[in-house]
């Protein structure tokens, strides 16, 4: 299957965590934490539409400043999404700059807190030198961003703070039956996005142009093949504990990669409890019970620059694979 997604990290994994993941064939993007984002372009943070933050320590979050400077005139919101307290550490961020010049910038950002039951929306206009608006209270069921091809669903770890897991999970996959297209003579072409589309949005009046000729949804509908789609996880900074654990197996579950925090190796495990962070053997052996298909280590204490085989061997053993 040819993925949807492609996801690479910010950084080594002895340096600040996120994960930037191109959704492929539709020229947007998401990241998820925002620690040093500097080697990231600025075509890659404008592809940006959707931000998801764990929780605000700086390692996890100095980087929102150089995203809010390259996002600056762009005319698409920006959304931010994290645990409780999110909108007012932006708002601390914004009141830390002058803003007198920006009254015909476009940029909106749109943020997303979560507190347990509920998920509250903020808003901060550049034209209105970004001063804060509180705009809903509404339940919240997990999912924090759905839409027509993917969904991320979050849980609320303990890490003496509230730290958000993430999960991105497309709906279904569609694979396009070459041997079927050829069958009926039909070239390569936009349209083939174009079809994907109308089967993702179940619009089964569509009509396509191919080539000077029209076709109709029914026509066309047996040269796509559904499958299961694509999952990613990504999951940083929450102490071992058995509550955290049962959450993350639950939120990773059949995922293709989980992206995990090992912070400590299983020698210092009692370390790991003080400074609430996962070892190395209990984020392999999460990835076993989440029965993922691949597990990549990430946040990596800098003690273990010169043993890192030690970290990979220890989730190698637990994990199994």
């Amino acid at each position: 299957m040819k993925p949807s997604f492609l996801a690479k990290l910010l950084n080594n994994p002895f340096e600040d965590p996120g994960l930037y993941v191109r959704i492929l064939r539709e020229g947007r993007a998401l990241m998820f934490d925002l620690g040093f984002t500097a080697n990231l372009s600025a075509r890659d943070i404008l592809k940006t539409s959707d931000i998801f933050v764990s929780h605000t320590h700086v390692d996890h979050f100095i980087g929102f400043d150089n995203v809010l400077r390259t996002c600056l005139r762009r005319d698409a919101p920006l959304r931010l999404y994290g645990p409780k307290g999110l909108a007012d550490s932006i708002e601390g961020k914004l009141r830390g700059y002058t803003w007198n010049l920006t009254g015909d910038y476009p940029l909106v950002l749109e943020v997303f807190s979560v507190d347990s039951s509920t998920i509250n929306k903020s808003a901060f206009r550049a034209e209105k030198s970004f001063a804060r608006e509180d705009i809903s209270t509404d339940p919240f069921n997990r999912i924090l961003f759905s839409d027509s091809s993917l969904k991320v669903s979050t849980a609320i770890l303990n890490h003496q703070v509230h730290c958000l897991a993430f999960s991105m999970e497309e709906d279904f996959h569609i694979n396009i039956d070459k041997a079927r297209l050829s069958e009926l003579n039909l070239p390569v072409g936009p349209w083939l996005s174009d079809l994907k589309s109308a089967i993702r949005k179940n619009k089964c009046d569509s009509e396509f142009s191919i080539d000077g000729k029209q076709y109709d949804f029914a026509e066309l509908r047996d040269i796509a093949r559904i499958t299961r789609g694509q999952k990613i996880s990504y999951v940083v900074d929450a102490v071992g504990s058995e509550e955290n654990i049962e959450k993350i197996v639950d939120l990773a579950r059949k995922s293709d990669v989980l992206y995990i925090e090992t912070y400590f190796s299983d020698e210092e495990k009692d370390r790991a409890r003080q400074r609430y962070h996962l070892t190395a053997r209990e984020a392999g052996m999460i990835a076993r019970l989440a029965d993922v298909q691949r597990v990549e280590p990430v946040h990596c204490s800098p003690r273990y620059i010169d043993s890192y085989q030690k970290i990979l061997d220890e989730i190698k053993d637990a994990f199994g694979k």
